[in-house]
């Protein structure tokens, strides 16, 4: 029977049965790789593990020290990466277009990973990787809210995948590092026999996993194992293009007009003319749920067109066809094991007593065996022993033939643990060395020592950012088919880490040319993906901080130290710095020395259309000056009148009580006023009446005129 007639139970069979072969044959490959990974996990932290394999044999029934240095070292290369978390940035193909838009997938990619706790997932990638060589995790789509069978949104979640070198397995021809060119992907769940029936309903039937390791764990869970199976095909597609009357082509897929049975009719109707077809082939990606029988459950094709299991990788190799991969622990073993046999034996060493004790015959102590025995508790002021009879029969008195010697250390054994230690710090990475920073040490010096321990460590943090560009670009293919309503509101999270909202598809009004055009529209995001991988350590802010002071002693332009200065402060480190960093923030935007975001251009562009509205303090400052003149000077010309006024009135009350004196009376005035100003001054002469103006002559008597 053809496949193209088989049922779809016969396509479930075939299905499992070639997944089943084909996982048969990676596994097979790459179990001692992945074993190695396991026992290198579990060597530096699983208490005991450091002593698993045929050296256990050896020391059986004997003291098994461990002196674990390999878990400091480890731990120290976790701890950098957790202070120095790696995200992605969305950076248009162009280098310039729709920066926008790239701005809001980096805001609603930052809140899928504060909604899903992303940083488990990360976390427990990178020290897998870092521990064994090999640590990966997954993004799915899940519903918005699980219980409103009404709301079908969905939303992207990063989950962590626990012991993926035991549990992740590509295809073997998958080459490139970050498994984009895989074709399969295999990822192993572990569950308890009663959950695997509460679910499935159905007797427990493992899928094959050879790859184990348990010779210290006295008790494991009985587990049933079953497979994801993620596999690409080639989905063909009919593309229809239609030419509308301004000659503008549009291209429509099959599944838009499966969803819109209106679409036609309506290109029809408003003269659109479809001018031709073209088949199109695209890789989508089919998962199932596989049990070691049957497939469980067929999810058909998921979002996003690529397989979304993000691998990561401690040191990678490829060598005999094989992929290799180590991580921080496996070259350190051998020195670690042989750190912990010389301990051992040294313990060994100590535990034997160290007093020496006197060596007789049985002869010697006959009678006395209890008063020796006792000595070390009743101390005897002296103890006794017999004589021994020599070969002639006769006693002859005698001492302790020999004495008891504490055991010494080999000369050997103190040179190969010096010589343990020196390698081991070779290998791991020195840790002293940032313990020999004084206080009173440069900056420079500091941050000189501090980059050396970040260069023994850089692959890790240089590998997890090729991991990280990785997921971004996955996120991106599934947002694209995820995040497609119109005018549906989401959380994104800005860069200060301040939530907002941002709708999607939303229609807006071009100002320039007013036509209307989409904004926040994921379905047409097509962007690289970026990621920032800088030194490994906090002193980075630090340095910044020490750059910017140094340029601070280069100027004396009072705006430049203003700007360097703001920015010092915006990149210092320490609790309670947010609301300061804030307000540096807003002084350099309104500098015009950083690009505002959304909220922030929103916020200015406010503030700006209300000065606008306001009046002009200066105007009104300069109109209010104005007015007080002209009050003022009105107030002067009225007071210039009324003095203008009151002068003539004094003036005329004068002319009439001159008028009412008789010139008898004005003589002899005038004649006292003489006699009693000195001689010396003139006498003013009295003043003469004034000539009487002549009488009108009468008028002419005009005839007719009474």
């Amino acid at each position: 029977m053809g496949r193209g007639r088989e049922t779809k139970e016969e396509r479930l069979q075939r299905v499992h049965a070639d997944a089943i072969a084909e996982f048969d044959t990676i596994q097979s490959t790459m179990k001692d790789e992945r074993q190695q990974c396991l026992e290198d996990r579990r060597f530096y932290s699983i208490a005991g593990a450091q002593w698993e394999g045929s050296l256990s044999d050896q020391y059986a029934n004997r003291p098994r020290f461990e002196v674990n240095k390999v878990a400091l070292s480890v731990m120290r290369i976790i701890s950098e990466y957790r202070n120095n978390r790696i995200t992605v940035d969305f950076v248009p193909k162009d280098g310039s277009t729709n920066l926008k838009l790239a701005d809001t997938c980096d805001e609603l990619y930052r809140a899928d990973e504060q909604d899903s706790q992303a940083d488990e997932a990360y976390d427990n990638a990178f020290e897998e990787a870092v521990g064994g060589g090999f640590g990966a995790w997954r993004l799915s789509n899940q519903y918005e809210d699980e219980g409103d069978p009404e709301n079908e949104k969905q939303r992207i979640v990063f989950q962590p995948i626990f012991d993926a070198d035991t549990s992740v397995f590509f295809d073997l021809n998958a080459k490139r590092q970050d498994k984009k060119d895989a074709q399969c992907c295999y990822v192993l769940v572990a569950m308890t026999r009663d959950a695997y029936k509460a679910r499935f309903d159905d007797d427990p039937a493992s899928w094959p996993k050879t790859i184990q390791f348990v010779q210290f764990d006295w008790v494991t869970p009985d587990v049933v194992y079953i497979a994801e199976y993620y596999e690409k095909e080639q989905v063909s597609e009919t593309i229809r293009i239609f030419r509308s009357l301004d000659g503008e082509e549009t291209k429509y897929t099959e599944a838009e007009f499966e969803d819109d049975p209106e679409l036609e009719r309506m290109l029809v109707s408003t003269g659109d003319v479809e001018v031709r077809q073209r088949k199109i082939k695209r890789q989508r990606v089919h998962k199932y749920l596989l049990n070691g029988q049957r497939v469980l459950e067929d999810y058909g094709l998921i979002a996003g067109s690529e397989i979304p299991i993000i691998p990561v990788y401690g040191k990678r190799w490829f060598i005999d066809n094989v992929e290799r991969c180590q991580g921080h622990v496996r070259l350190a073993k051998d020195a670690q094991r042989l750190k912990n046999m010389q301990l051992t034996k040294l313990g060994e060493i100590s535990a034997y007593s160290t007093v020496q004790k006197p060596i007789f015959t049985p002869e010697q102590v006959a009678g006395h065996e209890l008063q020796w025995a006792e000595d070390n508790v009743k101390r005897y002021p002296y103890l006794l022993v017999n004589p021994v009879t020599n070969a002639d029969g006769g006693e002859q008195p005698m001492g302790a033939l020999d004495y008891t010697r504490s055991p010494e250390i080999p000369p050997a054994m103190a040179a190969l643990l010096q010589i343990t230690e020196t390698d081991m710090k070779e290998i791991l990475g020195n840790q002293e060395a940032g313990e020999i920073m004084q206080p009173n040490m440069s900056g420079k010096a500091v941050e000189l020592i501090q980059n050396k321990l970040d260069m023994q460590t850089f692959i890790y943090l240089s590998n997890f950012g090729k991991a990280v560009k990785r997921c971004g670009e996955i996120w991106l293919s599934m947002a694209r088919e995820i995040y497609v309503e119109p005018s549906r509101k989401m959380k994104a999270i800005q860069t200060t880490g301040e939530p907002r909202t941002v709708e999607l598809a939303r229609p807006v009004v071009n100002k320039d040319t007013g036509a209307i055009e989409t904004e926040n529209d994921v379905a047409e995001a097509k962007f690289d993906v970026a990621v920032d991988v800088g030194p490994s350590t906090a002193s980075r802010r630090a340095g910044v901080v020490r750059a910017i002071t140094g340029m601070m002693q280069l100027t004396q332009d009072p705006e430049t130290l203003q700007i360097l200065g703001s920015m010092a402060m915006m990149n210092m480190e320490g609790e309670g710095l947010s609301d300061m960093q804030q307000y540096f923030r807003k002084k350099l935007l309104k500098l015009g020395v950083i690009e505002p975001n959304e909220e922030e251009a929103a916020a200015m562009a406010e503030e700006i259309e209300a000065l606008k509205q306001q009046p002009d303090p200066q105007a009104e400052l300069a109109e209010a000056l104005a007015l007080e003149a002209r009050g003022k000077a009105g107030l002067a010309v009225a007071n210039t009148e009324k003095s203008l006024a009151q002068a003539e009135q004094a003036r005329s009350e004068v002319i009439k009580n001159l008028s009412e004196v008789s010139e008898s009376e004005l003589v002899l005035a005038l004649d006292t006023a003489q006699q009693i100003r000195p001689t010396s001054q003139p006498v003013p002469q009295a003043p003469q009446p004034a000539a009487m103006p002549a009488a009108p002559p009468p008028m002419a008597e005009t005839p007719g005129v009474v």
